[in-house]
């Protein structure tokens, strides 16, 4: 058995990531975990979150964002698509869009109810999500309908345990 002695940063033989499970050593094994690159899910506990990634700052008037899972997934936003105030919005449909160096994503509307403001900031800087997005990256405010039902969303342990299984 042959054992991992320098102190300098170890490199994964070229194969390595061919070689089938059972077949490594431990040496390739200890290299992987010193490798490997923990990831950690910022998930404040005073918000509540959707399926879709989205998050709901409650009060009289709900304030909306994508969480920094979602922004971190699509790299640096570089367009957003809002709506408009007035609008009415429904829970789990589509109401704008994101678009990153990768992909374009679509906005859902975590609840449903009347679009009062938007943050038009973000038209000119989308970046803003990506750098602060449980602040300053929030995206729409809406006073929710009479049906508004803050448990069919998550609470931050749901959303953590829904990032971390994903």
């Amino acid at each position: 058995m042959r054992r991992f002695l320098t102190s300098a940063r170890p490199t994964l033989p070229a194969d390595a990531l061919l070689r089938p499970c059972w077949s490594w050593d431990i040496t390739t094994a200890r290299q992987v975990r010193l490798l490997a690159k923990e990831y950690t899910v910022n998930v404040p506990e005073d918000l509540l979150y959707s399926a879709e990634h989205e998050w709901v700052r409650q009060g009289d008037i709900l304030i909306v964002g994508v969480t920094a899972h979602a922004a971190d997934a699509l790299g640096d936003i570089v367009y957003v698509e809002l709506p408009q105030a007035g609008d009415v919005v429904v829970a789990g449909d589509p109401c704008g869009e994101l678009e990153s160096t990768k992909a374009v994503s679509d906005l859902y509307s975590p609840v449903s109810g009347t679009v009062t403001a938007v943050n038009t900031r973000l038209k000119a800087t989308p970046a803003i999500i990506n750098d602060d997005p449980y602040g300053e990256g929030w995206i729409f405010q809406v006073v929710p309908s009479g049906d508004y039902a803050p448990e069919a969303l998550m609470d931050s342990d749901a959303y953590a345990r829904l990032v971390k299984d994903s």
